[in-house]
This record gives structure tokens, sequence and C-alpha cells, in this order.
């Protein structure tokens, strides 16, 4: 029962750190969003510090319901770029984990939901840039485009054709790494 009072606290709460980071997190605005008193957020969660490790809880588990949505992807293009798209907001939230990873909570949760992810992703990635022999160089290849995409993408360009042209120029990149190695 705790549990479905909290979730719409939980679910602004969520939304404002994908969008402003731990700086949009007051409980006046908070408050104010999901329409309560401000001693209601302090009831269910003492203070900013609590609220903010339950968003990380709930991070991690939509991290994982991902992971289960990603491994049932046929293909990258378009069925993985498309449930990227539909999970714009959890992409924005783990693009503020990384922006805020001084902070060791926000690190942690931050590769841990990076590994649940990569884990479900590999095979479609390996795949997709034809390194499907070789998954070490996939999963480098990987890190690299993951630690390059979060400094990209915005709340605006976070669509399906922006994602799509970078993946091809991922593709673009290994092809053209392939070539220069034969030569």
């Amino acid at each position: 029962m705790k549990e479905t009072i909290r979730q719409p606290w939980i679910n602004i709460g969520y939304e404002l750190f994908s969008q402003q980071g731990p700086k949009g997190l007051k409980v006046a605005v908070l408050s104010k969003l999901v329409n309560k008193n401000k001693s209601s957020f302090y009831h269910h969660f003492a203070d900013i510090e609590v609220f903010t490790a339950f968003l990380l809880v709930h991070h991690l588990e939509r991290t994982k319901e991902i992971a289960i949505r990603a491994k049932a992807c046929e293909k990258m293009v378009p069925d993985m770029l498309h449930l990227l798209v539909n999970i714009k907001q959890d992409l924005l939230f783990n693009r503020q984990l990384r922006i805020n990873r001084q902070l060791p909570e926000f690190k942690s949760c931050f590769e841990k939901a990076n590994k649940i992810v990569e884990n479900a992703f590999i095979k479609i990635w390996s795949e997709a840039l034809g390194l499907d022999e070789k998954e070490n160089l996939a999963q480098i290849v990987l890190n690299l485009t993951v630690e390059n995409f979060y400094l990209q993408i915005t709340a605006e360009t976070l669509c399906y054709d922006w994602i799509l042209n970078y993946f091809n120029e991922i593709l673009l990149m290994v092809k053209v790494l392939r070539t220069s190695k034969k030569s």
C-alpha cells in the first residue's frame, strides 16, 4: 500500500531528475506537481537524500525491464532504435547519473544500470556491427559509443532519426577501421 502512495512522488521525481539532475529535486516543486503538501513528502521520504535513494532503486528496476525488452529485439534497426526512443526518460535519467557521477551513489547506479543493459544489448550490437565473432571488440566499441552518446543526447534531439544517424556513424567508423586494417 505504501509503495502505491509513494509512486506519484517517484514518477514526478524521476521525470524532474531526468530533466534537471539532482538540483531539480526540490520538495516544494515536487509537492506542487504531485498536488500534495510538503509534509506528505516528508512523511513518506524523510528528506531529499532518502527520496533520491528511492529514485535510484526505481531506475535500476526500470533498467531490468528495459533489459528484458532489449533481449526481445530482433534487429538493431529498427527494433532496438525504437526501444531507445521509447525509453527516452530513462536514458536522460542515466545521463544525469553520468553527469553527476562524482557522487558515489550516482556513479554506482550508473555503472549497475549500464551493466544490466549492456548484457542484454551486446549480442544484437555485435551482430549489427558485424563483430559477432569479436565480442570483445564489440564491447569496446559499445563502451566508447555509450560514453559519447550520453555526452550528446538532449531531450530535444533524442529521437529516432538522431539515433539512426548516430548508429550509422558508428557503423561507418567500424567499417573504416576494418578496411584500414586490411590495407
